[in-house]
């Protein structure tokens, strides 16, 4: 089953975004707390929004964490996956490929014309697995991205 996630999601959405991050061999890097997940998601202005995925007895076993971008080619809004993740146990049961589903529904339903997302080069098994699903890597773009002291440095100049 999948379904939004509610606050008391939190805990668990928390803890699966650490253990994909040791999983993409980057644990260092997953610094957001509960608190900054409970603003972002359920705040005032929510910035990002999240499905979990259930099995039959009620577990969290993964999770979708996207928000909305805006194609200015197409002139509508799209959804970009920040993460997708589900727990290594229950792989190849179908709950990657039902929060998809559900983020491809939401796009049909609202009029999105694209779900986009990023992918390690070397993250085969996921590949393979986007690549079923009918999703085809966007080989003519790079990803850039500043942060930290580049970040700061270009926002003071």
């Amino acid at each position: 089953m999948i379904r939004s996630a509610v606050v008391s999601d939190i805990p668990v959405i928390h803890a699966m975004i650490r253990e994909l991050a040791a999983y993409e061999k980057v644990p260092h890097e997953a610094r957001a707390t509960e608190e900054q997940l409970r603003e972002a998601l359920f705040g005032e202005r929510p910035a990002a929004f999240a499905h979990v995925a259930l099995t039959p007895e009620g577990e969290a076993v993964g999770f979708s964490l996207w928000f909305l971008s805006f194609s200015t080619w197409r002139g509508v809004h799209g959804i970009y996956l920040e993460d997708l993740y589900v727990r290594p146990g229950v792989r190849g049961g179908g709950y990657g490929k039902s929060l998809l589903r559900e983020l491809a529904r939401i796009c049909g339903e609202r009029g999105y014309e694209r779900l986009e997302w990023a992918v390690l080069k070397w993250n085969e098994p996921s590949i393979a697995f986007y690549e079923a699903v009918g999703a085809r890597p966007q080989d003519e773009w790079s990803v850039y991205r500043l942060t930290d002291g580049a970040l700061a440095e270009l926002g003071a100049s």
